[in-house]
């Protein structure tokens, strides 16, 4: 599974990098516009979910619950610091998705007495896409965190984020992890639309 987390860059705006990720053959999106207003969200949202449905692809919105009921976007991933999942949940009812994010095995455990349908786990290394980065994870502590989920018998998809290069990929999945969240590693190639074909390449080989 290879998430896409739109981002905007000098070169490209949200809907840009949506675009190309889609033309790439990415099939799941996140439109995360952390600072932007809900209504500066909304506008990119329709646009960004047409071109979702019109590519088959699942379309996620960060943070914004509200949202996603009215949209009927397919559903939401909240941060350690948005609205609790549990109460996503009871707004939303069962048939959206809810992601959340985590960095430890505690987090993973919240969420998924929640009900939470992903994880979002990370960060890898240190990324600048993002700002208050919770401890930086690495290879080590995926490991960790699978064993403690195995033993624990919670099963939950789990997906890689955070400053994740391409190199990244097959020791990252090695370790018993679902998916790889990505963002700035399509974005500074120099053509992104062959970069994310080369990425799903990479998952559907591993």
């Amino acid at each position: 599974m290879l998430q896409f987390i739109s981002h905007y860059t000098e070169r490209y705006s949200y809907l840009d990098s949506i675009r190309l990720a889609l033309e790439g053959g990415c099939r799941w999106i996140q439109l995360r516009m952390k600072d932007a207003s809900d209504d500066e969200v909304r506008q990119v949202a329709v646009v960004a979910q047409q071109m979702c449905r019109e590519a088959g692809a699942t379309f996620i919105i960060d943070d914004r619950v509200e949202l996603v009921r009215e949209l009927h976007a397919d559903g939401v991933h909240l941060g350690k610091n948005d609205m609790p999942i549990r109460e996503a949940r009871r707004i939303l009812g069962p048939d959206f998705i809810i992601g959340g994010t985590a960095n430890t095995f505690d987090d993973v455990v919240m969420h998924y007495e929640q009900s939470a349908d992903y994880i979002g786990c990370g960060p890898f290394r240190f990324t600048t896409t993002k700002q208050k980065l919770s401890p930086v994870l690495g290879l080590d502590g995926y490991r960790r965190i699978v064993i403690e989920m195995r033993a624990a018998h919670i099963d939950i998809p789990v997906v890689a984020i955070g400053g994740i290069t391409k190199d990244d990929i097959p020791a990252i999945l090695a370790t018993g992890i679902t998916g790889i969240a990505l963002s700035g590693t399509v974005l500074r190639a120099d053509n992104p639309v062959e970069e994310m074909k080369y990425l799903i390449n990479i998952i559907n080989h591993e």
